[in-house]
């Protein structure tokens, strides 16, 4: 029996094709777990601002019965002065 070239090229080229593939689905698995994983910290923090965002306004508004709450909020910006709504750069009017 004769060594057929085209068999043994062709061969080769199977082997390379499952090696690549193999590569491609380790290197996609890695993507989708890292994927996961920042997907679960973005949704994180959007929840923890969520949580923040109704922690201020609830803040707010128990300041509009309680006036000792005041300093605190100054301090932090958030109620009096230049707090972060006010410094928003506002169109010039003629």
């Amino acid at each position: 029996m004769k060594n057929n070239q085209l068999a043994t090229i062709l061969l080769g080229l199977l082997t390379i094709s499952a090696l690549a593939s193999v590569v491609l689905c380790w290197l996609y698995i890695s993507s989708t777990r890292q994927k996961n994983a920042l997907q679960a910290q973005a949704n994180m923090i959007v929840n923890n601002r969520n949580v923040i965002a109704a922690l201020v306004n609830d803040t707010l508004e128990y300041s509009k019965t309680h006036q000792a709450i005041d300093p605190v909020l100054e301090s932090l910006r958030l109620k009096g002065g230049k707090s972060a709504a006010t410094t928003t750069n506002k169109p010039a009017t003629k």
